[in-house]
């Protein structure tokens, strides 16, 4: 477990002393001028939402009373963002994973059925038959020459399914917990080493942030995008979050040394860098990974992903030991600002105190939350790149909108156990 990152004031303030007049004003966030940390106006962002982002900055930042406590007994206030999707337009982990498939960086598992303690018989059919048994363990699989390996492979992270479209999952999991084919991910990359899995996400990205927006590439048979971007306004939010003395953190169900390297381009140290983790053997990434809240780490039981996301930030932010950091805390023990695009960030970006910002990509249970609005906190902003059409049903939030932990559906309640309304998409 890593140490809780939050930082007191009084140790901001004395970090700052001993950096000199210029790093000062630089940590505390006001330029030379003395004017507060600001959104840029250059950006668009939908409504009120920019106003409404500056009014909780200008409130819990350094610029506010408690200058930079957030009314947290001296405790920086705390942003965590989801990051595919939310901090960029496109999925890093997918990005990378071509890349690996298009440089055969995937090594040959003894056996594909192990790997996944979910994949079925008839996935490790697909997989032994389309990758062959000629390559030796442990070495890279021609997935650059052989379409049909790459294929089963992004058909199975993709659509949970082979390329025949049978299932490639099946068995008993907490649908609220992990989801298999996020899980598999970092588990085709066993036997690399953290750094190796780096320099290929650094690869990746290079050439993602060259392609012109857009750009799709082919894997196998597949075609893909091709093309990553930055969210600006998301950039400019979190560059003035941490100007502001926010602590800034990511939270990702993708791979974590992915995440690591793209956050960086944010200003996201790893340290602030929350994603799978995987457990090593000898310095090398193995099947299973880390555990969050009391339980052990397995193979993918338990990964960031809706509950789970919220365990991973009490657990590593705010330092809740054992069964309760599936628990939503307290509110001085809280995210003041969240911010995800999609269901698996329900849960994390509904625990924040203040400001809840989802970039809306159709999902059923964060949007069914974000329009209701209950307390005033949500914020709904169209994609800011290539943004989706206006959904024209309305969000079965009152039917199916929620996910049982069995993975069957129910109506999405609000904390007082009343039923949420179907919604409309308006934020187009």
């Amino acid at each position: 477990m890593r140490i809780p990152a939050r930082i007191g004031a009084a140790a901001l303030a004395a970090a700052v002393a001993c950096t000199g007049p210029g790093a000062a004003a630089a940590e505390a966030g006001r330029a030379a001028d003395g004017r507060c940390p600001t959104l840029s106006e250059d950006l668009e962002w939908y409504g009120g939402n920019r106003a409404e982002l500056q009014r909780v900055i200008d409130e819990l930042g350094v610029c506010g009373e408690d200058g930079g406590g957030g009314g947290r007994g001296g405790d920086r206030p705390v942003a965590a963002f989801d990051w595919d999707d939310t901090v960029t337009k496109n999925d890093v982990t997918d990005a990378t994973l071509v890349w690996a498939l298009q440089h055969d960086e995937i090594l040959r598992p003894a056996d594909w059925s192990g790997v996944s303690p979910w994949l079925t018989p008839a996935a490790d059919r697909a997989l032994t038959e389309a990758c062959g048994t000629e390559v030796p363990v442990d070495e890279p699989l021609p997935t650059s020459t052989e379409a049909g390996c790459a294929d089963e492979i992004l058909s199975i992270r993709g659509e949970a399914r082979t390329m025949s479209g049978e299932r490639a999952f099946e068995g008993r999991w907490n649908h609220r917990r992990t989801v298999p084919e996020y899980a598999w991910v970092p588990q085709l990359f066993a036997g690399r080493t953290p750094e190796e899995v780096r320099e290929i996400a650094r690869k990746a990205r290079r050439r993602a942030l060259a392609a012109p927006v857009g750009a799709v590439q082919r894997v196998g048979t597949h075609t893909v995008p091709g093309y990553v971007r930055y969210y600006p306004q998301q950039r400019d939010l979190i560059r003035t979050l941490r100007r502001a003395g926010f602590d800034v953190h990511i939270v990702s169900a993708g791979f974590e040394p992915i995440a690591e390297v793209w956050a960086a381009g944010v200003g996201v140290p790893p340290s602030r860098t929350i994603a799978i983790r995987s457990v090593l053997d000898g310095g090398r990434i193995t099947t299973r990974n880390e555990g969050c809240g009391g339980t052990e780490g397995g193979r993918g039981e338990v990964i960031p992903y809706i509950e789970g996301k919220r365990c991973w930030v009490n657990q590593e932010i705010f330092g809740v030991d054992g069964p309760d950091a599936w628990e939503r805390q307290d509110a001085g023990r809280r995210i003041a600002l969240g911010s995800g695009d999609s269901d698996t960030d329900v849960s994390f970006v509904s625990d924040a105190t203040h400001a809840r910002l989802v970039v809306n990509r159709n999902q059923d249970e964060i949007m069914c939350r974000a329009y209701d609005d209950a307390d005033g906190a949500w914020l709904v902003n169209p994609m800011f790149i290539d943004p989706l059409p206006q959904r024209t049903d309305p969000y079965p939030c009152s039917t199916t909108g929620y996910t049982r932990p069995n993975g069957g559906t129910a109506p999405v309640l609000r904390d007082d156990g009343t039923a949420i309304p179907d919604q409309q998409d308006t934020a187009h």
